[in-house]
């Protein structure tokens, strides 16, 4: 199959237009989710530098975060379902052409509200395109769309803290290179989502759509139950590391922040992003199964490497823990997502992603508050990984609950 197909052969102007394959199609709505979801860590390791021009605290850091998780969790609510009604292309547009605006306002940003309101106009376009490109991709292919719809999120987070810490550390010019560099791509990938074809019919009800509504079809609600814990577990696991880790590498370590809180973020997403890969034949209870035990020890091994300000041992606990989120993310996505009738998918989706970034943002909201009003970074992180280890025991007992009950 090659990477561009005619599109239509009803007249000659028609057999002129050029449209991607459904393959070339699938690989670019999944490289729109890692270049989404990497813009959204490009900032994280760039904290620093900010606040050494502009002053702030530690609870400013967390302001900015938070405004960007409400802004993307109000967009999945509002324009979630949008797609559904109106296609998929139009929605996945509007968002890349906002998401361009929103790196142009990060690169010429000069103090802290500039940097909230390009936080703002990132969220929503972040929240706009999550829910319309995945359920593309499962519109293309029902049977790799839940496997890329888990990969793609934890390989962009990783990606995204990597490469921006990359710039920090040895490219000059860091707070605009790294956001026109992501707008340049932005950019081509609009182009290319312009020349898909569109993979959902039009229907009425485009008005109702944007009342926000947090619910499920019939069908995925009880599937989404036994997978809200792993969902949770997981996620939380991600805000520990947005909130925490710089301080950590920095306090605990002694390791500069802005370019070892990019290996962390590697080291979590990346191995996320493979035992996704490696378990997609594997049956959704056995993946959930193995990633709620692999968060639970990857935590308690993590947790353990504090104490002892052991590098290695932190490193380990966080591949071990990131296999355990690519592998109950994944197992979340194949439980819920095979419920969902096409002009259901991008509703569902925007459930799972609010649930997961609601669990992702309140524990790392709550961490930098407790640390700007005096609290320990150390004993924070104990107490944040605690928290990731209960839930996952949760997690955990769900799965066996489920597996007793079917058979």
């Amino acid at each position: 199959m090659t990477c561009a197909s005619i599109a239509s052969t009803r007249s000659p102007a028609a057999a002129k237009t050029i449209r991607l394959s459904p393959g070339a199609a699938f690989y670019l709505l999944g490289s729109i989710t890692v270049s989404f979801l990497a813009g959204s860590l490009a900032p994280t390791p760039l904290y620093p530098i900010y606040q050494a021009a502009w002053g702030f605290s530690a609870l400013t850091v967390t302001e900015v975060f938070g405004i960007y998780a409400l802004a993307l969790l109000g967009s999945l609510l509002v324009i979630g379902r949008l797609s559904d009604h109106v296609g998929r292309r139009p929605v996945v547009i509007t968002a890349i052409l906002a998401q361009v605006i929103a790196m142009l306002m990060f690169a010429t940003a000069g103090s802290v509200n500039a940097l909230m309101m390009a936080r703002v106009v990132q969220g929503i376009a972040t929240g706009a395109a999550l829910a319309a490109v995945g359920a593309a991709m499962l519109d293309l292919d029902k049977v790799r769309g839940p496997v890329a719809n888990a990969v793609s999120p934890p390989l962009g987070t990783g990606t995204g803290g990597l490469v921006a810490g990359l710039v920090v550390y040895y490219l000059p010019a860091p707070t605009q290179l790294i956001y026109v560099a992501l707008a340049g791509v932005f950019l081509i990938q609009a182009l290319g989502v312009a020349l898909m074809p569109e993979t959902v019919s039009r229907r009425v009800g485009v008005v109702a759509s944007l009342t926000p509504r947090f619910r499920l079809p019939g069908d995925a609600r009880l599937t989404m139950l036994l997978a809200t814990p792993i969902l949770v577990a997981g996620w939380a696991l991600a805000g520990f590391y947005a909130s925490l880790a710089p301080g950590l590498m920095r306090v605990v370590f002694g390791r500069d922040p802005s370019l070892f809180s990019g290996f962390a973020a590697l080291a979590l997403a990346g191995s996320a992003a493979v035992s996704v890969w490696l378990l997609r034949n594997s049956s959704p209870r056995v993946v959930m199964g193995y990633g709620a035990f692999a968060l639970l020890t990857g935590v308690a091994v993590v947790i353990w490497s504090l104490d002892f300000q052991s590098a290695p041992g932190f490193f380990f606990g966080t591949s071990l823990a990131g296999t355990g989120f690519g592998a109950g993310f994944q197992g979340a996505m194949r439980t819920v997502l095979p419920a969902a009738k096409a002009h259901e998918r991008a509703g569902v989706l925007s459930v799972i992603f609010v649930i997961s970034y609601l669990a992702m943002a309140l524990p790392a909201v709550i961490a930098g508050f407790f640390i700007s009003h005096g609290g320990q970074l150390f004993a924070t992180a104990q107490c944040f990984g605690i928290v990731v280890i209960v839930l996952a025991a949760f997690a955990l007992l769900g799965v066996a609950i489920g597996a007793r009950r079917r058979g």
